[in-house]
């Protein structure tokens, strides 16, 4: 079984660090990589080759909605097989809520999840993917 990877574009750390630990213990051929910043998501992911790159989105920069597209166009460019889900930690703003979703609807994305989801949930649809 090829291992599948997945790259990680949390805003916190420790956030981040959590999701790679629940994902590996509910996702066994998954490699889990942490980007430091958004500004490195690009090469980590040129490096590694993922096959689902999961960014945060949030309502200041450097993680709004149109910085995340623009990194997932450079991404999608030169790892045209990879899969994109957006994660939106907090659902209180709906303009950011209801962006994500219309690109979703419009096929910009394959997925979203907000993180008031189960961790089952939240690792069936990056399988899903």
């Amino acid at each position: 079984i090829k291992m599948k990877k997945i790259v990680l574009d949390i805003q916190s750390g420790i956030h981040a660090h959590n999701m790679e630990r629940m994902l590996m213990q509910k996702l066994d051929d998954y490699q889990v990589i942490i980007s430091e910043s958004p500004d490195s998501t690009v090469g980590w992911c040129e490096t590694h080759k993922p096959d689902v790159l999961l960014m945060e989105v949030k309502a200041y920069s450097p993680w709004i909605f149109s910085e995340r597209m623009k990194i997932w166009e450079k991404v999608k460019r030169s790892i045209a097989a990879c899969r994109i889900i957006l994660f939106v930690d907090d659902e209180s703003d709906l303009d950011l809520t209801e962006n994500v979703r219309q690109a979703k609807r419009n096929g910009l994305i394959d997925a979203f999840l907000f993180g008031s989801v189960s961790d089952n949930y939240f690792a069936s649809v990056i399988d899903s993917v």
